[in-house]
């Protein structure tokens, strides 16, 4: 059967809304540069040199406009013990909303997107470290209910990079220029204890934007402010949280495209050329996956744009700068299904396996 790309959905509040250069900067700085502080948006008024209530005012009012999605921690799904991959499947063309409703049931699956490709529905999931089924058997689950033709478990083996800031001052030369290279991250589970399970559930979802937006999780974890903001700090040092940022909706913020460029590079090349790869401006996500027979590509590279020129300008610039490359494709989301940031140590996952699996 053919296969059919859907046009993307026009939804109320859609398109891109103008940002002037205040705009742009402070997104820009509460991507990457939001500090773990009792007053955070203070420090953002001080490095942008602007009052601390213009900056609150204004973050409010892009949550409001829905430009800004959230500002949040962002823990790391590994360091807590979690099983995860991305997940490449073949549902039916012609009505993948039935597979992506099924998919998306799950508390672990955190982005599902329809791409073009055989492979045309994409997801990433992540199971507790004590599920009853397991990464294997929650697919064999899915599989079964959804009727896919065929699963490719894509599992992260080295990580490049992962970090998913929009460049909103620069233009698409910055987004195509390599920066500095990073050493790929380590993904092991981290020691945690009792504690730092009660922080991450006290302050997992939305900050409030106030002066202070961890007095409510520090008067329910009963300590001060002051020592919440120590135990983050020390939590992030651990590798426990990746960093407290601002998520953006991509294509409000005007990024209306992203491109998966997935790679063929000879084994013995991966390791050094994934971190130049990683390097990009306008590369979010860079990882080393295993390949299969009718799959040969081991990089995986996520480019975000203003516009799919925009997208193939960073990876035809990738693409010119590393002759390790034997083939390339670039495949581009339709349709997004599902993106939220996962909630962790919650009943979710167990009823999702009471209700489907039975365990």
């Amino acid at each position: 059967m053919a296969s059919v790309t859907p046009k993307l959905r026009s939804r109320k509040h859609g398109a891109a809304i103008p940002l002037d250069d205040f705009d742009k900067r402070l997104l820009n700085a509460m991507q990457g540069s939001f500090p773990i502080a009792p007053r955070p948006y203070a420090a953002v008024a001080s490095a942008l040199d602007v009052p601390e209530e213009r900056v609150l005012a204004r973050v409010q009012e892009l949550v409001d406009e829905r430009i800004i999605r959230q500002v949040t921690p962002i823990y790391d799904t590994r360091a807590l013990g979690y099983g995860s991959m991305l997940v490449a499947a073949k549902v039916d063309p012609e009505h993948p909303w039935r597979a992506a409703q099924i998919v998306n049931s799950h508390p672990g699956v955190s982005h599902n997107y329809l791409r073009n490709h055989d492979f045309n529905m994409w997801f990433t999931i992540a199971v507790e470290e004590d599920s009853a089924l397991g990464l294997q058997g929650t697919l064999d689950v899915l599989q079964r209910l959804t009727g896919a033709e065929s699963i490719r478990q894509l599992p992260t083996l080295k990580l490049f990079k992962i970090r998913m800031d929009l460049e909103l001052v620069g233009g698409t030369d910055e987004l195509a220029k390599a920066a500095v290279v990073e050493e790929p991250v380590e993904l092991e589970k981290q020691p945690f204890d009792d504690l730092d399970v009660a922080v991450i559930r006290a302050t997992q979802g939305d900050l409030p934007v106030v002066r202070e937006p961890y007095v409510a999780a520090s008067e329910e974890l009963g300590m001060s402010v002051d020592a919440l903001v120590e135990h983050l700090t020390a939590m992030a040092e651990r590798g426990l949280l990746r960093r407290v940022a601002a998520i953006l909706f991509h294509r409000r913020a005007g990024f209306s495209a992203n491109g998966m460029g997935v790679w063929k590079v000879a084994p013995e090349h991966v390791l050094a050329v994934g971190p130049k790869m990683a390097a990009y401006r306008g590369i979010s996500h860079c990882y080393q996956r295993p390949t299969y027979a009718d799959w040969p590509y081991s990089i995986f590279t996520m480019a975000h744009g203003r516009s799919k020129e925009e997208c193939d300008a960073i990876l035809d610039a990738i693409a010119s700068e590393h002759p390790e490359i034997e083939d390339r494709a670039t495949l581009y989301s339709s349709t997004e299904f599902k993106k939220i940031r996962l909630l962790y140590f919650t009943d979710d996952f167990r009823r999702w396996e009471r209700e489907h699996a039975g365990v």
